[in-house]
């Protein structure tokens, strides 16, 4: 299976691609600014150096992946989400975060809400573009993420309040892999991963 990693220098990124590869049968392509400064072509490992927000590269670089998943934040986010769009993968897992449909409920996190929180702003649009998408997407929506070894989470899924605020690392990397092995898990859905503080 060929999965393309977008954001692949970030903290997420390499933790996630460091998973991939104590998986066998999978076949990587790392793509970020700076892709090619942080790993090494291999058989298994194929780093692209380009800038997503770029459609042409980013075409290029998304040749023949069964599966893209975006761990990309900030304002590039919702370029990046038109291209993906635009280019039609097969099947796409988007990260973002909660408290973009103001599912944080009072006393719960509710500051980082949209209405609360102007920043979340950029998050609300790059998902309405992959939601308004024919693509086969999840949105993956984590709270601040915390890298500890544990997992320890709850789903809950678009017009539900979300739990929490804070998700776990390697709970998202569970659940990113999960939808690997099975496409058809939360096809079309947002989905919150995070830990249950209410």
């Amino acid at each position: 299976m060929n999965i393309a990693v977008i954001g692949a220098t970030g903290k997420f990124g390499r933790l996630f691609i460091s998973k991939l590869l104590s998986i066998p049968n999978y076949q990587i392509t790392a793509i970020s600014k700076s892709a090619e400064n942080i790993y090494e072509n291999s058989h298994r490992v194929t780093a692209k150096s380009i800038d997503a927000t770029n459609q042409k590269d980013l075409k290029s670089a998304l040749e023949n992946q069964d599966i893209v998943f975006c761990a990309v934040s900030g304002s590039d986010q919702v370029t990046i989400a038109r291209n993906l769009t635009e280019l039609n993968v097969n099947r796409l897992i988007f990260m973002s975060v909660v408290g973009i449909y103001n599912e944080l409920p009072k006393g719960n996190g509710d500051e980082f809400n949209l209405d609360n929180e102007p920043e979340q702003r950029v998050h609300r649009n790059a998902t309405d573009i992959i939601e308004n998408s024919s693509l086969d997407y999840t949105i993956l929506r984590s709270g601040y993420i915390a890298y500890q070894n544990e997992e320890d989470y709850v789903i809950t899924k678009k017009g539900e309040p979300a739990k929490g605020y804070v998700s776990n690392a390697k709970s998202i990397k569970k659940i990113v892999l999960d939808i690997i092995k099975n496409p058809k898990l939360y096809s079309c859905e947002s989905i919150s991963v995070t830990r249950d503080m209410s």
